[in-house]
């Protein structure tokens, strides 16, 4: 198994004693987790179980979930017009019609609006309304279960995507440690250059000459850099290779990959290792770029 991103979309959908319902949710990148519920009027406490349900199934991401509950037309019961609140209405709208603000209503169109029409329904004993929400609440698990696959695929191409800037980090990596090898005696052959330039009668101490060199080349060590790096390398690789919600420790990982290229290139005195650190920088920047989707 490996890591999840958060970016998915489920749907679940059903019947139940004369009901038909809709689940939809949307999953897109978030710092926490973030659920936005939309519910029928009439079944607002299945708002807490919700919830409860997708804090077990996730940890971070922005989440949209909707709910749409609808009589079958076969079990519908007979329609009829709230004249109570058609008339108040009628009444709001009378003084723009009268201006001529305003066209007169038709009749389709006021009985198009919401909560004009009514069907006249039986109510739901308790142990009728129970079992309806339990049927909806097991769809919502089933949709949740859905959209963990959806960004459980999401998150097997990030796996991929890291591990092969992992890689990239391990040859970099091995281009740097050569490339420090060689920098104390290339410092040393640059400051032998530079005093065969100055006077022939200029007199230097070889012994001095080696201290200097020694102390130049021991500011530019950059292997304690190069091992963390290293070792930062290895965390990543475990981590995308676990289930377990890795968003934040790879955001954490990321700054500290950015601290220590930051300290190679501020330290290196070589042209082809500042290189080489300004390409494990652009390799850390895309890391971090792809951690932002990971759950």
């Amino acid at each position: 198994m490996s890591i999840s991103g958060m970016t998915g979309f489920a749907r679940a959908e059903g019947a139940h004693a004369g009901f038909r319902w809709i689940w939809e949710l949307k999953s897109v990148n978030g710092r926490g987790l973030d659920l936005k519920l939309r519910l029928p009027a009439g079944f607002d406490g299945m708002e807490q179980p919700a919830r409860e349900a997708a804090a077990k199934r996730f940890k971070r991401g922005s989440l949209q979930a909707s709910l749409s509950v609808a009589r079958d037309a076969t079990s519908a019961g007979a329609a009829r017009v709230d004249t109570v609140y058609l008339e108040k209405l009628l009444q709001a709208g009378r003084p723009f019609i009268d201006k001529g603000m305003a066209a007169p209503p038709s009749w389709d169109g006021l009985l198009g609006l919401r909560g004009v029409l009514i069907a006249d329904e039986t109510e739901m004993d308790e142990e009728a309304r129970a079992a309806l929400d339990a049927v909806l609440l097991a769809g919502f698990a089933n949709a949740l279960a859905s959209l963990d696959e959806a960004r459980r695929g999401e998150g097997r191409m990030l796996a991929a995507t890291l591990g092969g800037l992992a890689d990239q980090l391990d040859s970099l990596i091995v281009a740097a440690r050569a490339s420090a090898a060689a920098a104390p005696g290339a410092l040393l052959d640059r400051i032998r250059q530079r005093l065969a330039s100055l006077s022939p009668e200029t007199q230097f101490d070889p012994q001095r000459l080696a201290q200097e060199a020694a102390l130049a080349a021991s500011r530019a060590d950059v292997q304690e850099e190069l091992d963390r790096l290293a070792a930062h390398a290895a965390e990543l690789r475990a981590l995308i290779s676990k289930p377990e919600p890795a968003g934040r420790r790879l955001d954490f990982l990321g700054q500290e990959l950015t601290r220590e290229a930051n300290t190679l290139c501020s330290k290196s005195s070589e042209l082809a290792l500042t290189r080489i650190g300004l390409d494990l920088k652009t390799a850390i920047d895309q890391i971090k770029e792809q951690a932002a989707n990971v759950e």
